[in-house]
C-alpha cells in the first residue's frame, strides 16, 4: 500500500498534472470572471438597447400554444463566445506570438535539463530500486 501511495504521489505531483490543475484552476477563475462580466456589464447594455436584461424571455409560439424558449439559449451563447473572445486574446494570440518568436530565433525557449542530467537522473533512480 506504501508502494501504491508512493507511486500516487509522484504521479500527482509530476510537472504535467500540477500544470493541468493550475490550468484548470485558472480558467475556471476566467469563467466566472467572464459570466460576471456577461451578466452585470454587458447584458445591461442589452436591456438598455432591447429594454428588457436578457433574452430569457424570448420564445417562439408553436401551433399548440406551446412555447420554445430561445432566450436563455442566446444568453448562453453570448456569455459563451465572450469567454471565448477572451480566452482566445489573453492566452491564445500571446502564446502563439510567443511560439513563433521561439521559431523564429527571435527568443529562446526556456532550457531543460540536459541530456546527462537525465541521465544521471535515471541512474540514481535505478540504484534507489
Amino acid at each position: 500500500m506504501k508502494k501504491l501511495m508512493k507511486e500516487f504521489k509522484e504521479f500527482a505531483m509530476g510537472g504535467n498534472l500540477v500544470e493541468v490543475a493550475v490550468g484548470l484552476v485558472m480558467a475556471l477563475a476566467l469563467a466566472a470572471l467572464i459570466g460576471s462580466l456577461v451578466e452585470h456589464v454587458l447584458m445591461p447594455i442589452v436591456g438598455i438597447i432591447f429594454g428588457e436584461p436578457s433574452f430569457d424571455s424570448v420564445a417562439i409560439i408553436t401551433i399548440n400554444d406551446s412555447r420554445i424558449l430561445l432566450g436563455t439559449f442566446i444568453t448562453s451563447l453570448v456569455t459563451f463566445l465572450s469567454i471565448a473572445f477572451a480566452v482566445y486574446f489573453f492566452v491564445v494570440k500571446p502564446y502563439n506570438a510567443y511560439k513563433a518568436r521561439i521559431a523564429s530565433g527571435e527568443e529562446e525557449a526556456p532550457a531543460g535539463p540536459s541530456e546527462l542530467d537525465l541521465l544521471t537522473e535515471i541512474r540514481d533512480a535505478l540504484a534507489k530500486s
